[in-house]
């Protein structure tokens, strides 16, 4: 698989999980009014309005939520992985003597063709302490220290 490839099935990857997240959080945004309309057809006095408020609280949530998950998705749209570079930013993979790297948004470990990479964010500790590094640049993160052996 050539550099670019891996890109591309790491930013796949990224796209795969904003789109998990968007339908979760949808069919939540849907459960919660369908129960508030129910609710609202019901009239138990006070526990009518306890309930309403949690239903509200959870929907609030629900919105909070939706926003993050947008703003990942406009992250992910910005990664390009039509070109290699040889300055770490976003959309590049970066190889370490410790793990391998994916900046894009944060996910976690993606295995791709059995090699683990860490997808982070550009905004994450350690996101921002590899962003504008070239290969052989050295770094130290959790007490272990680190040197970029490739980045494309």
């Amino acid at each position: 698989m050539t550099g670019l490839e891996l890109k591309k099935e790491l930013k796949l990857a990224c796209e795969r999980f904003v789109s998990a997240k968007l339908e979760t959080i949808q069919k939540t945004i849907q459960s919660n009014k369908d129960s508030l309309d129910s609710e609202s057809k019901s009239s138990a006095g006070d526990k009518h309005e306890t309930g309403r408020a949690m239903l509200q609280l959870e929907m609030e949530k629900a919105g909070q939520q939706l926003s993050q998950v947008q703003q990942m998705k406009l992250m992910v749209e910005k990664i390009n992985v039509t070109k290699l570079t040889d300055v770490a930013a976003l959309g590049t993979v970066v190889k370490t003597n410790v793990g391998n790297y994916f900046i894009g948004i944060s996910i976690g470990k993606v295995t791709v063709l059995k090699d683990d990479y860490f997808v982070i964010s550009p905004g994450s500790p350690l996101g921002r302490l590899i962003v504008g590094l070239k290969g052989g640049d050295e770094f130290s993160f959790n007490g272990k220290s680190q040197k970029v052996i490739h980045l494309f």
